[in-house]
Order: structure tokens, then C-alpha cells, then sequence
């Protein structure tokens, strides 16, 4: 299994697992409870930023030029998650529509597109749970007349919880899904006990002998170990803001100030992270305003 994603710009251990149409074909079947056949044809068309060399989303392709599937991974989530994949869906439908025959009379057929997100994060959350983009939407009662109130819009991103435990149907469906699973769960069981980058190698080495990922494991422990030192460590800048938040809330005596703390941990780590600046730089930057 090779990490394509990962030769040219800097992606997530995710993002480097599933990027074959081979796995990706596997992971859609999964998670739609479907067979999809070989010969179905799997063209990736993941964002990125040539200017950071950085991935921008996580995975993103369409199965026969007829459905365009968006893939996040996360560990925490961000209920704004909708509105970035509409600006993200927005920019891959320029890169697999031609320009010019928009403008034409004859309607021009696109990909139906298809939103999943797929989490794996320390906090409680249910097995399935959709998020709206209407959600974000601000009121409008009082400029318009309540039947004309009709939704131009709406985007709906599927978010399934793939931590051990949960949706073990899907899990049981995709070996590299569940296999993934079981390397993160092994992370963080031996966090416990050892320090991160411990952690990781710990858990390296266990789904090596036990050949959970083992042949991607071998070839790239060092690559996956530097991705996931990168990557929780922004979830941890992105905790210590919402401490900060829930802190401000305690003083003040104000709920707000608690969810204030966690959506603005989250954004402001988000907007850093689409700068392209690394883990130790977000640290820096946020420490030099606190």
C-alpha cells in the first residue's frame, strides 16, 4: 500500500492510508453497505495548496463521473464542518467541470455529491449524526414571509463514529478501515502510560507484529509517526483553548463564554492550520496573544 497523498504535499495519516482507488473503493462499500464492482472506475481529486504543499481536505473523489464523495477524518468535531465542505466541493466542481459549457443553454449533468465524515475522538458521540449547513444559517424572521422561507440551500454531511465499539458493521466491512480503528485505539490506550511519540511507536510496533497495517507500517513508521505527533498536537492547542473558554465562561458566570471557548479554539487553529503553518508554529503564534 503506498502513501501517494504524502509524496507531494503534507497530508494526515488518513489521507496517506486511503489514497488508492483500491482503498477507496473498499471504504465507500463499507460505509454505503454496498458491493461496488472492480471495474468501477475510482478518479481522485483531492484539494490541495501548492503554495504550502499542503493538502487542503482529507479525500475527495468521484465513482464513475457520477457521484462526487467527500471524506473527512477527524478527532474532534467542528459543527461548521458543512460550511468548509461546501467551499471545498465548490472548488473541486471547477477542477472536474468544464468551464466553458456552464455557460451554455444545454443543461450540463454534474456528479451527485456525497458528504462523510468520520470520527474517532476521545469525546462521547452517537454511532451516526448528520450536520446541516442550514444549522449556520442566520434568522431571517421579520424580512421575509414565512412561506417563502423555503431552504435555496442545504448541504448535509453524514459523520459516523468509527471508534471501537461503534458501527461495527462498517468496521467489519473494510479491514483498512478497522484496522486504522484499532492502530488510534492502540494510541491512545498506551497515552496512558507513555508520553505521545512513545505512544505511537509503542502502538507501531504492536499492529506490526499483529499485521494491522503492517506493510504500510513498515514502510513509512517514520513518516506515520511525525503525521500523528503533528496532528494531535494541534488537537491538543485546539483543548487548551477551550480550557481557556470554559475558564472565561466560570468567571463570568456565562454559558456562552464556555462554547465561545471551543468553537473559537477550534477556528483559530483551523485558520492557522490553512496557512500552512506546522504544529509548532500555531503554538507559538497563539502563545504570543494569550
Amino acid at each position: 500500500m503506498e502513501a501517494n497523498a504524502n509524496k507531494k504535499h503534507k497530508s494526515s495519516v488518513f489521507s496517506a492510508l486511503f489514497s488508492t482507488p483500491e482503498v477507496l473503493r473498499e471504504l465507500y462499500s463499507a460505509i454505503e453497505g454496498i458491493d461496488l464492482p472492480q471495474d468501477t472506475i475510482i478518479n481522485i481529486n483531492t484539494l490541495s495548496e501548492a503554495l504550502f504543499m499542503k493538502q487542503i481536505n482529507d479525500v475527495s473523489f468521484t465513482i464513475n463521473d457520477k457521484i462526487v464523495v467527500m471524506i473527512e477524518h477527524q478527532s474532534t468535531i467542528s459543527n461548521n464542518v458543512p460550511v468548509r465542505l461546501l467551499m471545498y466541493i465548490a472548488r473541486v466542481y471547477e477542477k472536474i467541470i468544464d468551464k466553458e459549457k456552464v455557460y451554455r443553454k444545454k443543461l450540463v449533468k454534474i456528479p451527485t455529491p456525497e458528504f462523510i465524515v468520520l470520527y474517532n475522538g476521545k469525546e462521547p458521540f452517537p454511532d451516526r449524526k448528520a450536520l446541516r449547513l442550514s444549522d449556520a444559517f442566520t434568522e431571517i424572521a421579520g424580512l421575509k414571509l414565512p412561506e417563502n422561507n423555503d431552504l435555496m440551500l442545504e448541504l448535509v454531511v453524514e459523520v459516523y463514529n468509527i471508534n471501537h465499539g461503534h458501527n461495527p458493521e462498517i468496521l467489519s466491512r473494510s479491514k483498512t478501515l478497522d484496522s486504522y480503528s484499532i492502530f488510534m485505539d492502540k494510541i491512545n490506550e498506551y497515552n496512558r502510560e507513555f508520553n505521545l511519540e512513545e505512544s505511537i511507536k509503542i502502538a507501531i510496533k504492536y499492529c506490526i507484529e499483529n499485521d494491522i497495517l503492517g506493510q504500510f507500517l513498515k514502510e513509512h513508521a517514520s513518516e506515520v509517526t511525525n503525521m500523528l505527533m503533528e496532528d494531535i498536537s494541534i488537537e491538543e492547542i485546539a483543548a487548551i483553548r477551550y480550557k481557556e473558554g470554559r475558564e472565561e465562561g466560570k468567571e463570568e458566570g456565562r454559558e456562552e463564554g464556555r462554547k465561545e471557548g471551543k468553537e473559537e479554539g477550534h477556528e483559530e487553529v483551523f485558520e492557522l492550520l490553512s496557512k500552512g503553518l506546522t504544529a509548532e508554529e500555531i503554538k507559538q503564534r497563539l502563545a504570543q496573544t494569550t
